[in-house]
């Protein structure tokens, strides 16, 4: 059991890793589209790139939108229109008509009167004979008309056939003018205003369901294709009907939802690529960037940040496809350029696009988009911490998808006629989102520990509260500090090392110093040596405490863990040589092993260059009568030791940069000490 336990304890960091690869896989196979995906591209009226198609099974040729709208209009406009018709109407107007006429006409008209009755029954007859509207509902003549007694269709006509509520007056003053009877045309239209009542009302409900009854019927589709039936040829036009087959094809892929018949071997097949894409990932930062492969922390961030970039795309393809270019993908090569460098960010973002590739309309366009968005990203962007810096990358960023939408745009429709302003907001939306990366950066730090080349620069100020209390305290190491940045700087520069990293290590190696500042020599001012009245073993071990002094005080101050590790291995192993030569004198037995610092040697190239630049400026305080001859041998000497010793077998950094590092320190000394050219005697 003991065993098994500290086997799981030695191999935690790769189980971890493989869990978090495992998890990531996973979680982005989770977000990926629960349907078909049509694998061919295509647009209308342009040549059919791929192989020849024939159709894989069987379905149908779906309508287009315009044709299904066509449809609906033309049932809609043929529809016919519902009214309940009251027959108790007629009969009680016809009632009330013959006691308001007795009431309003005498009986000494004799046969006029008989004459006019039949008249007034005569237009009574006809506004009744399909019934009399309640309102005037603005239907068209031509509308066809059911009229309904309870729930039985009684009749049918069109709308024009139906009388209004005033259709009496034109009527009624026709007859009487026939019949030279226009002098009775006031009383008998005052008799009809107060007889006529309408009996026809429509009943919304039965024409409403009758007409989504017709509406229903509509078929989505025309015809079917059979399994196997050649679709399209290569090199044939996408035109007309084939157009039609193969958007219809596209469709039925897409509304295929994974059935549990094939939904296994979906997800083993997305999850083939995922993880295949991951592992490239992983291969990567084991091959050529390995203090990041062996840090979980920072494994852990860069596949959070695809994971995050998945998520957003995915929210916003299922929200509105037609947003997907809002979602700002070039924050995740900025982020991983300013925690680590630009090839890990441009590799990490080209392969978060081929993921999104299975996510994404027009995946092909997309990911050109993308990539050349990251590639540009990766190009412009230098000093994130200088906020001008950043707002014209995003600017230029932003001017590259708006270039590049553009040509995709003219390719596909011959022309700019139909270009609408709506994508370019979208980038400019992009680009604003964008700017949050410096936020973000910060969120990060915070999060996951990691340190940006803005936490750099902030650190880098000597008006800092930790350089600031180095200053007054420990004012020589402070300037010896100064000098060793100096150097450190341009030594980074010149083999292409992280530069503000190891300016910020150099600033900060020596503030161990600050606890017993007057045991060091650089702040002797009176001229008193306290390791005169000590041993030399007891000489030895105040000096190496400012190292182990340094990083209790960093940690105390919150100082990230790539500075700190300045501090931990700006000595190395290296000998504290005047010490360990001083007890020699006395006991010749001395070993060599107690006045050797702790450790650990350098691990990276700024860690080495530190050591190098730290000893050289150090030693360059004993120097006499400089002279170039002198400041060659003795960088020269200093360096060589230190090689000689191993002090960077455990460094990243080749002979021809450490030649290099020797010749800026060379030519740094030589502008320190003012050195002028040595005439020939």
């Amino acid at each position: 059991m003991k065993n098994i336990i500290n086997k799981w304890y030695k191999n935690h960091a790769l189980i971890y890793k493989i869990l978090l690869f495992i998890g990531t896989t996973f979680l982005i196979v989770y977000l990926f589209p629960k349907s078909g995906k049509f694998k061919y591209n295509f647009d209308k009226n342009k040549p059919w790139q791929s192989e020849n198609l024939y159709a894989p099974f069987d379905f149908a040729i779906q309508k287009s939108p315009e044709e299904l709208e066509k449809e609906k209009s033309a049932i809609v406009e043929n529809s016919a229109v519902y009214f309940d018709l009251i027959e108790e109407v007629k009969d009680f107007v016809y009632e009330d008509y013959n006691k308001k006429f007795n009431a309003t006409f005498d009986d000494s008209l004799g046969r006029k009167k008989t004459e006019l009755y039949r008249i007034g029954k005569l237009v009574l007859d006809e506004i009744y004979k399909n019934g009399v509207l309640e309102e005037d509902y603005n239907y068209p003549n031509d509308k066809n008309v059911i009229l309904l007694n309870g729930q039985n269709q009684i009749a049918s006509t069109t709308y024009s056939e139906l009388s209004k509520i005033d259709a009496f007056r034109k009527l009624l003053e026709k007859q009487l003018e026939d019949k030279n009877d226009s002098n009775f045309s006031a009383v008998f239209v005052s008799l009809f205003f107060d007889l006529i009542e309408p009996n026809l009302k429509v009943n919304k409900s039965i024409t409403q369901n009758a007409l989504q009854e017709e509406l229903d019927k509509i078929s989505g589709t025309r015809g079917n294709i059979e399994r196997e039936t050649l679709i399209i040829s290569k090199g044939e036009l996408v035109e007309g009907h084939k157009y039609d087959v193969l958007k219809s094809l596209e469709s039925e892929y897409e509304s295929q939802v994974w059935n549990s018949s094939n939904y296994t071997w979906v997800v083993i097949s997305y999850s083939i690529l995922v993880a295949l894409t991951l592992l490239m990932l992983l291969l990567f930062l084991r091959k050529y960037r390995i203090d990041v492969f062996l840090d979980n922390t920072k494994v852990t961030f860069i596949f959070f940040n695809i994971l995050l970039m998945v998520l957003l795309t995915t929210l916003i393809v299922n929200y509105n496809a037609k947003y997907v270019y809002v979602v700002p993908l070039a924050v995740l090569p900025l982020v991983l350029k300013a925690f680590f460098d630009a090839r890990l960010g441009l590799f990490s973002h080209v392969l978060t696009v081929l993921l999104l590739g299975f996510i994404v309309p027009n995946s092909y366009e997309y990911m050109f988009l993308q990539i050349i968005a990251g590639i540009v990203t990766i190009l412009t962007v230098s000093e994130l911490y200088k906020r001008a810096n950043l707002f014209i990358s995003v600017g230029q960023i932003t001017l590259i998808y708006i270039i590049t939408y553009f040509a995709f745009f003219v390719i596909h429709e011959g022309s700019i006629i139909d270009l609408t302003f709506e994508p370019f907001g979208m980038f400019i939306l992009c680009g604003l989102a964008t700017l949050f990366v410096q936020p973000l950066i910060y969120i990060y730090e915070k999060l996951f520990g990691l340190v940006s080349d803005v936490s750099l620069l902030e650190l880098s100020d000597t008006n800092a509260k930790l350089l600031k209390e180095m200053s007054n305290k420990a004012p020589g190491t402070f300037h010896h500090s100064l000098n060793v940045a100096n150097l450190a700087e341009a030594s980074a520069n010149e083999i292409g090392a992280n530069a503000m990293l190891v300016r910020v290590g150099a600033l900060y190696h020596d503030i161990g110093k600050m606890k017993n500042p007057t045991y060091f020599t650089e702040n002797q001012s009176t001229g008193i040596n306290p390791h005169d009245e000590l041993s030399a073993q007891e000489s030895a071990t105040i000096i190496f405490s400012h190292v182990l002094d340094g990083i209790e005080i960093a940690k105390k101050n919150n100082l990230p863990d790539r500075v700190i590790d300045f501090i931990r291995t700006h000595h190395g192993t290296s000998l504290v040589y005047y010490f360990y030569m001083k007890e020699k004198e006395m006991d010749d037995a001395t070993d060599a092993a107690d006045f050797r610092y702790p450790g650990p040697k350098p691990f990276s190239k700024e860690t080495a260059i530190l050591m190098m630049c730290d000893s050289v400026e150090a030693a360059s305080k004993s120097l006499k009568n400089p002279s170039s001859t002198k400041i060659n041998d003795f960088v020269e000497n200093i360096i060589n030791k230190q090689m000689e010793d191993g002090q960077f077998l455990n460094a990243n950094i080749t002979f021809k940069e450490i030649e290099s590092i020797k010749k800026i320190l060379k030519n740094k000394l030589a502008n320190i000490f003012h050195l002028r050219i040595e005439y020939p005697e």
